[in-house]
């Protein structure tokens, strides 16, 4: 569709996926501003239709794009359907000239009425322009507590081949059985596993679990775990603990909160927006978006 953004033609595209064309080039802009493996993504099959771009092109370059990403999410025993608004990103040459604002309206057109929550991560850069839709700015809090290195095996798992693929897949449908905000998004998860956390993945056979973690010096950070939930998360996590680590930092909010320490998230250029007038868990709990579901 033809708009005109202060005097200037482009054209808007809100079905970027449907088209070859517009597609690559979707991916080529991100790419370029993101540094993003969407291309992979598409081609393993798993970046289906909750992840929706809408684009700006002038002549036969995407110069600006907004996207939505769709979230099933269970909280506290409830279901809802949660909207990420994601990858906001525009070319250099082409920024100040009201491109973002004209696909963040459009996008707010179309999915505030059909969801309970509407959210977003910012960066640094661009904090004073979300308020301007009526985002409201919110703190994430992240959980740690002192482990112990506890006897057993575990092996890290190769996504490139099928057999250690299919016990991740296998592993995530069965979900995260500690966490108190679960998102279902299949989809999102195998983007962190292709883009960010390839060398991340370990899979714990004496628990039959798959634990998403990183070590850091003394701290293990845990992004996410997938079991039955007929073991202790200190079990499992002891098992890929290093001899030094003494203490774990979750990347989900645990059901089970005793023993752990609260503090804000100190993640750097990072900023939690929600929409004004939709629901908000975060105005009266202290919980975070688990970081394998952010878009």
């Amino acid at each position: 569709m033809q708009c005109n953004i202060k005097g200037q033609a482009y054209n808007y595209i809100d079905r970027v996926m449907e088209d070859e064309f517009t597609r690559n080039r979707y991916f080529q802009l991100s790419k370029d501003i993101y540094k993003l493996k969407y291309e992979t993504w598409y081609q393993s099959g798993y970046m289906d239709n909750r992840y929706i771009p809408y684009v700006i092109m002038h002549g036969d370059t995407a110069v600006s794009s907004v996207a939505v990403c769709v979230n099933d999410i269970n909280w506290k025993g409830q279901q809802k359907r949660y909207v990420q608004i994601s990858t906001v990103m525009t070319l250099p040459e082409y920024r100040k000239k009201g491109l973002n604002r004209y696909l963040m309206e459009n996008v707010l057109a179309d999915w505030v009425d059909k969801c309970d929550a509407v959210y977003l991560l910012s960066n640094d850069s661009v904090v004073d322009f979300y308020p301007k839709f009526n985002f409201e700015e919110y703190k994430e809090f992240e959980y740690s507590k002192p482990i112990l290195k506890s006897e057993g095996t575990y092996r890290k798992l190769n996504i490139e081949d099928p057999e250690d693929w299919e016990i991740l897949i296998k592993s995530y449908k069965r979900g995260n059985p500690f966490s108190e905000l679960k998102v279902d998004n299949l989809s999102q998860f195998v983007f962190h596993c292709i883009q960010f956390r390839t060398n991340d993945i370990y899979y714990i056979p004496q628990y039959d679990a798959v634990a998403v973690v990183k070590h850091e010096k003394n701290r293990l950070i845990c992004y996410d775990v997938f079991a039955d939930g007929n073991n202790r998360l200190e079990d499992i996590l002891g098992v890929v603990a290093n001899d030094d680590t003494d203490h774990v930092c979750l990347g989900f909010t645990p059901e089970l909160k005793y023993g752990f320490i609260i503090e804000e998230s100190q993640e750097e250029d990072n900023h939690l927006f929600v929409l004004k007038g939709k629901e908000n868990i975060f105005r009266d709990n202290k919980v975070m978006f688990p970081m394998l579901s952010r878009a």
